[in-house]
């Protein structure tokens, strides 16, 4: 009895089904595979007619590729409801309650999606169907496989139909439900070859037999042997459901009063399973049970997902407001954010991986590295060249290749500012204390000028041990003052100035490829955060 059966998996399928839909209508399958049901078969196999008797409703049909684009029917028992639809597509959702109106509402659906004509398109229509006649079920109508193209359609169409058949059964959790008419060799149909290839083992693959009235006289044996599970094992099994022919659509018989017609070759074929409502429990039976098992693994890679999304999402700050008003409050913000960072770097009060500081550090230690190769390098020549100088007097070529090929290294390095100290150290200068400082005690600048002469050595040493330590502490703090505060501080000021400009939204425009990454991530974390809802209230 359908009612008993409808009455006895309602309370528990139903809930799950919903689940299922739920969480494909909000994009949880673009993350995760879900299970579902998808029915594959050649071209006139009778695929919408076994459709049709599921659902109780006329679907497109006639010749040539009929199903153009991935058809979702959802049905939802409800004892309540005489009968409702909504189909969904590309963004639009109509809502109506005439059985005769599926026809047209999924003829102009594909139309929209796969234009006028014969393309196919992988874009998805959603055919939600509520009534008191209909078994709780959802599942994915394909395209029927096609060998040869027609006038309008690409050379190629057959390989297309195919990669998008196996775009959904390739999918571990798919139940592949393949149509075959009963009249053709079974073993060989191209829809059974591709569930095969994707499913080898037959764990989840069922067959549905069609158009048995047209079995040849005789040739009742090799279906029966087929159905057994002799030839090609299905661990679903093979299921003969007869549907209206051509005959009785012609004749405008409607799809419950053949459904309701006994077929005196069925009841000939005893231990096979025939009939919708037999198709019903097993697509139910086999997608709950599998599916339910596999909850708690969705469960946990949308939390996996959700966290990995939210880290990402972390990484990227919030985008420009879109209010006029908070635009301005925004920018105001951001430039008094900038503003004391920028200041606190300068300032070397920010703790980064890496800043100026440390860099200046760095170069500090290879300065003084190169200044041991320096004394290196003038050692060798003094050893390897010196001929009768004196000491501390170097052959003059010889100190001259070693100076100029110094000059070569570092010409590249020396930059502004540094004529200008040389510039003010040409105006010979320092305290007398500071200077006398410096001198030993047996050579202080007193006494003849013959004895000042001959301690000349001694006096430009000590000048010059201070020009040195003057030039250790004044370029550090020229650039500490000239590069760090002083820079910080005009861009400081220049932010400011942004303040008195009209083009707030000019300046805070933003990169259209972050932006959308942004809601890229936004839309998936706002997907897996329903997701998870929806699976903890189950």
């Amino acid at each position: 009895d359908p009612n008993v059966l409808n009455f006895m998996l309602a309370e528990k399928v139903r809930p799950f089904i919903d689940l299922i839909d739920d969480m494909r209508s909000i994009g949880i399958d673009k993350e995760l595979p879900l299970p579902t049901i998808a029915v594959v078969g050649d071209q006139s196999s009778g695929k919408s007619s076994v459709l049709e008797t599921l659902s109780g409703v006329a679907l497109p049909r006639g010749t040539g590729i009929v199903t153009r684009c991935p058809l979702l029917l959802q049905l939802c028992n409800d004892r309540t409801v005489k009968w409702e639809a909504v189909i969904s597509y590309g963004g639009k959702v109509v809502e109506f309650d005439e059985p005769s109106e599926v026809v047209r509402h999924v003829e102009h659906a594909q139309n929209v999606l796969a234009g006028k004509g014969v393309g196919i398109c992988e874009d998805l229509i959603t055919l939600k169907i509520t009534s008191s006649t209909v078994c709780d079920l959802s599942l994915i109508d394909l395209p029927g496989i096609t060998r040869v193209a027609v006038k309008g359609q690409p050379d190629d169409i057959g390989a297309h139909i195919k990669n998008l058949i196996l775009k959904f059964i390739k999918n571990k959790r798919t139940i592949i439900l393949v149509v075959v008419p009963c009249n053709v060799d079974i073993a060989t149909t191209e829809a059974l070859k591709m569930a095969q290839e994707m499913d080898p083992e037959g764990t989840r693959t069922l067959a549905i037999l069609t158009k048995p009235d047209l079995i040849d006289p005789g040739a009742e044996k090799n279906v029966l042997e087929i159905v057994h599970n002799r030839v090609i094992f299905l661990n679903m099994g093979y299921v003969i459901v007869k549907c209206r022919g051509q005959k009785q659509i012609d004749e405008n018989m409607s799809i419950t009063h053949s459904n309701q017609t006994p077929n005196v070759y069925l009841f000939s074929l005893h231990q096979v399973h025939t009939g919708k409502h037999v198709v019903w429990y097993l697509l139910t039976c086999c997608l709950f049970a599998p599916g339910q098992k596999y909850l708690p693994h969705i469960s946990e890679k949308i939390k996996e997902q959700l966290v990995e999304v939210k880290h990402l999402l972390s990484q990227i700050e919030d985008g420009p407001p879109l209010e006029p008003a908070e635009k301005r409050q925004y920018l105001i913000q951001v430039i008094t954010d900038f503003n004391e960072q920028i200041t606190q770097l300068s300032k070397g009060d920010i703790i980064v991986v890496e800043n100026l500081f440390e860099l200046m550090r760095r170069e500090f230690a290879e300065w003084m590295e190169y200044h041991e190769v320096v004394h290196q390098v003038v050692d060798e020549y003094d050893q390897k060249h010196r001929g009768t100088e004196l000491p501390g007097f170097s052959n003059y070529r010889v100190f001259q290749h070693v100076v100029q090929k110094l000059v070569e290294q570092q010409s590249n390095i020396v930059k502004a500012r540094i004529g200008e100290q040389f510039e003010m150290e040409m105006l010979v200068y320092t305290q007398d204390e500071i200077f006398n400082k410096h001198l030993p005690k047996e050579e202080k600048a007193e006494g003849s000028d013959h004895n000042t002469r001959s301690k000349y050595p001694g006096l430009l040493k000590s000048y010059y041990e201070i020009v040195v330590q003057r030039l250790a502490d004044q370029v550090p703090m020229l650039i500490h003052y000239f590069i760090l505060k002083e820079s910080a501080k005009i861009v400081c000021s220049e932010m400011l100035d942004l303040l008195h400009r009209d083009d707030t939204d000019i300046i805070l425009q933003e990169d259209s490829e972050i932006g959308q990454y942004r809601a890229k991530l936004q839309a998936q974390a706002d997907r897996l955060l329903l997701a998870n809802d929806k699976i903890s209230s189950l």
